[in-house]
Order: structure tokens, then sequence, then C-alpha cells
């Protein structure tokens, strides 16, 4: 007997949330690894995102079997639609968190001056879990007002994301200049927080999908 649709939605949104948890997890990991000088959490921090291309291809099955078999309509058709795109978004933040832990991790090891890049390395790596946590927490949320709060939110952390790494860019060149022989080094951090703006760009597309499965309009994506 078939299961109705309201039981496989909340399959799908059990098994959507479990795996963006993860990249939740990897990022908070990774966090405390650079606040307590453990790099040895690291590989925990990466370990979390294993499976996460699996759990994609299982989720969208899960959403063309059931588009196949109940042929939902309106809202319920706009949510289905919108937890293909999300697969996507989460592994691609899933993919950016990877390079962050790998290139920053490997920096940590080099002669770069890390005390004035935490001043605003930490807190952007704080708003960047912020934005993916509380985009994450929407795909369970019910209600449409705080839908938007929670949109909201996410787009103010993505707003910090933006700020503090153009504060980090614009200090790190000028550190280039007067170290020269540095300067890949100085790059290769740059590129890794760069990968956390980008964790933020995908929470941002994945709370503009759950408005639309919603709300309804037009699919925004950043």
């Amino acid at each position: 007997m078939l299961k109705n649709f309201e039981e496989i939605l909340k399959q799908i949104q059990d098994e959507l949330s479990t795996m963006g948890n993860k990249v939740v997890s990897a990022n908070e990991i990774a966090l405390e690894a650079i606040t307590k000088a453990n790099p040895k959490l690291f590989p925990k921090a990466k370990s979390e995102l294993n499976n996460i291309s699996h759990m994609s291809n299982k989720i969208d099955n899960m959403v063309l079997k059931a588009l196949a078999l109940h042929q939902p309509e309106a809202r319920d058709l706009r949510s289905m639609v919108s937890f293909l795109k999300i697969t996507n978004e989460i592994v691609r933040a899933g993919t950016n968190t990877k390079n962050f832990i790998k290139i920053f991790s490997k920096s940590l090891h080099s002669e770069v001056d890390f005390d004035n890049i935490f001043e605003f390395s930490i807190p952007l790596h704080k708003a960047s879990i912020n934005a993916i946590k509380t985009s994450i927490e929407m795909i369970k949320d019910g209600e449409s007002t705080s839908i938007e709060k929670s949109f909201q939110k996410v787009l103010v952390e993505e707003s910090k994301t933006d700020d503090l790494y153009a504060m980090i860019e614009k200090n790190l060149l000028k550190k280039l200049s007067s170290k020269i022989e540095l300067s890949k080094d100085y790059l290769d951090v740059l590129s890794s927080l760069r990968r956390l703006e980008k964790v933020a760009d995908r929470a941002t597309s994945i709370a503009n999908l759950l408005v639309f499965a919603h709300i309804g309009g037009e699919l925004h994506q950043a």
C-alpha cells in the first residue's frame, strides 16, 4: 500500500534536514578546531560530510517517486521542486566546507600571521554557520510567517559574511605588499575564507527556495 503524500513529505523533510545538518556540524567542528587551536578536529569535521552526495541522490529519487505516484498540486508541487534544488545547494555547501577545511588547515602550518586574520575570519565563520543553520531549520517550518522571518535572518547573516570577507581581503592584500615571499600562503587563506562566504550564499539559495515553496512567486537563487 502506498504511503500517503503527507508521510512522504515528512520523510523527505527529515532526510533533507539530516543532510543539511551534516554541513552545519562540519562547520561547527571546524570552527572549534580554530578557536581551540586543535587541528586534530579538522579530520572529524571533514568526516561529517561523508556520503553527502549519496544522501542527495536518495532524496532526489524519493522526490521523483512522490511526483510520479501522487502528482501533487500547487504548494505541494512547489515543495517538491524546491527540494530537488535544495539537495544540490546542500551538496555545494558541503563541497565549499570541505575545500575550506582542506585549504585552511594546511595554511595554519605556514608563516602567515593569523592573529589579525582571526579577528575577522572567526566572525565570518560564525555568520556563515548561522546562515546555513537557519536555512536548514526552515525545512521543517510549516508557518509562512516564521519562514519569512528566518529568511530575513539568513539574508542578514549572509550580508555579514560579505562585509567581513571584504575587510579580510583588504587587510590581506596590504600584507602581501610587505611580505611578498608569503603571497601564496596569504592567497590560500583568502581562497579558503571565500569558501565560507559561498556557504552563506548557498544558505540564501536554500532559504529562497523554501520561501518559494510556501508562498510562491518566482525562483531566485544566490
